[in-house]
């Protein structure tokens, strides 16, 4: 395995790649590897002959009161995981080789995709992921990128930022990646204290309760999100940041649960906020 640091050098391995016709599989990190990013790296490694890992911390989609100072970085063990994961390339960058003195451009998908959801509560968040994501593809040149549903929303704008474009790369959307307990795995849940993580499993339980109301029938969407509602707000230490039953296509409102449907929520557990959500098909 090869970790690069610098835009043109990766650019260079990815277009030699191309010339050799090798199929290359991105996947995007910003390191703090759990299981979840371990299961996107197993899925491009059966799809494509070569696999790029990013390991970026991207300043851009971080809000000024966010936790980009704080938030886990460990590249060394990150660089063993990838490795043993079959990872060929980690592209490594620093803030200042992916955003130069003077940079000033930027990728924005305008809409209610956008809006709503973590767009509501994280001001500029996604337009920092598509700018950072669109440099990723031009710079590593993937034929398929992974990406983990438990960002389901950035899953959704990352594709339709794809379609607008024109950008010849199949986007791959992996399921999400649980502890034994329920919890999603992700690289924030480092921050939880024992307590607070007990806490947070309200979060797939309220989900849970939420699906099953659909399973026996339930066809309203405000019912089925007054639910998880309730399960959130009856259980201690959790303050509610949104929660959302929408089409699972387009984050679109629903009129009746039909088709494919999104159960999303995000909560505050202590200082720490957490995502989560399920889809089906009805």
């Amino acid at each position: 395995m090869e970790v690069i640091k610098r835009v043109g050098e990766m650019q260079e391995v990815s277009l030699n790649l191309k010339r050799l016709e090798k199929s290359i599989g991105l996947v995007p990190t910003m390191g703090c590897l759990h299981r979840g990013h371990l299961s996107l790296i197993e899925a491009a490694r059966r799809e494509n002959d070569i696999v790029i890992m990013s390991n970026f911390v991207n300043p851009l989609q971080f809000g000024p009161k966010e936790d980009l100072a704080t938030y886990p970085r460990d590249p060394d063990r990150d660089n063993r995981l990838a490795e043993s994961a079959g990872v060929n390339y980690v592209f490594a960058p620093s803030s200042g080789e992916m955003y130069p003195e003077k940079y000033n451009t930027y990728v924005e998908v305008e809409g209610p995709m956008v809006e709503k959801m973590c767009g509501k509560s994280r001001p500029g968040h996604f337009s920092g992921v598509t700018t950072v994501v669109l440099k990723l593809f031009l710079i590593t040149q993937p034929d398929r990128a992974y990406f983990g549903q438990k960002d389901a929303q950035q899953a959704i704008i990352v594709r339709k930022m794809v379609t607008d474009l024109n950008v010849p790369i199949k986007i791959v959307t992996c399921p999400i990646v649980r502890d034994a307990d329920g919890l999603a795995l992700s690289s924030r849940n480092i921050y939880l204290s024992p307590k607070e993580r007990k806490q947070a499993l309200a979060l797939p339980k309220a989900l849970s309760a939420g699906k099953d109301m659909i399973l026996k029938g339930e066809t309203d969407p405000q019912s089925v999100r007054q639910l998880i509602i309730e399960v959130l707000e009856s259980s201690p230490g959790i303050r509610i940041d949104y929660v959302e039953v929408v089409n699972g296509d387009n984050l679109e409102e629903l009129q009746t649960i039909k088709g494919k449907v999104l159960l999303a929520a995000a909560i505050y557990v202590g200082k720490t906020r957490l995502i989560d959500n399920i889809d089906l098909e009805v």
